[in-house]
This record gives structure tokens, C-alpha cells and sequence, in this order.
């Protein structure tokens, strides 16, 4: 596993933060991936689903790669660059696609920033209109964002994260947002966060290939 951010930090081609932030990226995904197998499970989901939001977890933000010159600037995010924040998603999507996964995947990867009141994006899709695999996702990866250190903040402890989540519960599918908080009591409260973070099936480490791949196109 250790193997493939040894690669992306071997790419001296790209400034240091950049590969820094791809690191931390993997990590997130990482993170979403085994936080997402655990709510799936929770949620009463086949074997089959649980492999393939795995992989969705590991790769949903892989767009970020093509917009790299625009997102990870030294100085952090600039409101400028916003606008570029979403288009990956989409860029995300395009991956996948290029790439065979399967159109439960590419979906679930394409919405997972969507918002089950409608605000989400990137076609503020609503309710059950938006693809379950993203509404599992969307839970995931906010928990996650706001459980990691940011350019701009410290990261938040678990129950200081799932506090902020409750203040904008609008944003989520309810009955995948209490499961969600089942899991966190019952396991990440338990095992903590360093061990969501660690790589825990061989399908998830296979991905990451993916990753370098994308970013050596980036540098050519």
C-alpha cells in the first residue's frame, strides 16, 4: 500500500505541496471507502454492493487530479478557484467511465456531492432521485472532510463532526444518516479514526494504480 504514495512522491515534477495533497486525497478516500462498507452493511446491503461502494469510496474524488493547477494552490483555496471545486465530480465520472467500472459506480462517484433537499451538485438532483450508492457516499464524505486537517482549520473530533452534520441534516437522506450514526457509535468511536483510515481489503489497494496513473498524465 505504502508503495503507491512512495510513487506520488517520487514525481518531482510536481511541486511538493501537490503531491502532499494527492497523498492526503488517497487517504481520504480511503477513509470514505471503509466508513461507506460499514453503513452498506449497516443498511442491509449484498456482498456485491459492499465490494463495489469499496471501490466508489476509493476513487469518488479522483477528479480531482485534472484539476490540481486550479485546487491546490500553495496559498490554499482561493474564492476564484471555487468554480472549479465543482467540476469534479463530473471529472470524476469521466474516469471511471474511461475506466469499465460499472454504471452503479459511475453514478454513485458522478452524485455524491448532491443534497437530498435539492442544493446539492452537480445537477441538484432530490430525494430519491438521487442515486442511493451517492446518498451512502454523500454521508461518508462529509464525515470524513471534516474529520481531516484543512489548509484553513484544524480537523474536528468525531462528535464535534457529527454535531455540524445534525445542524445541516437537510443535506442528507435521513434513514442513511441514522444508520450512519449507529456505525459511528458502535465502531468508529470504538476503533477510532487512524484505523478507518488504514487500507482493509485487497480491492480497495488496487485503485490506487488508478491514481497514478491519472497524475502521471498530469506531469506529461
Amino acid at each position: 500500500m505504502e508503495s503507491y504514495f512512495e510513487n506520488i512522491m517520487a514525481l518531482k515534477q510536481i511541486p511538493l505541496h501537490i503531491r502532499e495533497t494527492i497523498c492526503d486525497e488517497m487517504r481520504h478516500g480511503i477513509e470514505v471507502s471503509n466508513l461507506a462498507v460499514m453503513l452498506a452493511g449497516e443498511l442491509g446491503e449484498t456482498e456485491g454492493f459492499l465490494a463495489d461502494i469499496a471501490v466508489a469510496g476509493i476513487l469518488h474524488d479522483i477528479g480531482k487530479l485534472r484539476l490540481t493547477k486550479y485546487l491546490y494552490a500553495e496559498d490554499g483555496l482561493v474564492v476564484e478557484q471555487m468554480k472549479y471545486v465543482r467540476q469534479h465530480s463530473e471529472q470524476s465520472y469521466e474516469i471511471i467511465n474511461k475506466a469499465g467500472f460499472s454504471r452503479e459506480i459511475a453514478l454513485g462517484i458522478l452524485h455524491h456531492h448532491e443534497n437530498y433537499d435539492g442544493s446539492g451538485y452537480p445537477n441538484n438532483l432530490r430525494g430519491d432521485n438521487i442515486p442511493w450508492m451517492a446518498r451512502i457516499l454523500r454521508v461518508c464524505d462529509v464525515f470524513a472532510a471534516l474529520t481531516a486537517d484543512r489548509s484553513y482549520r484544524n480537523a474536528f473530533d468525531p462528535k464535534s463532526a457529527l454535531e455540524i452534520m445534525i445542524d445541516e441534516v437537510a443535506d442528507y437522506d435521513m434513514k442513511v444518516f441514522l444508520a450512519f450514526q449507529r456505525v459511528l457509535h458502535r465502531e468508529v468511536f470504538k476503533i477510532g479514526l487512524e484505523q478507518i483510515k488504514t487500507v482493509q481489503d485487497q480491492r480497495q489497494q488496487e485503485q490506487m494504480a488508478l491514481f497514478e496513473e491519472e497524475l502521471k498524465h498530469w506531469v506529461e
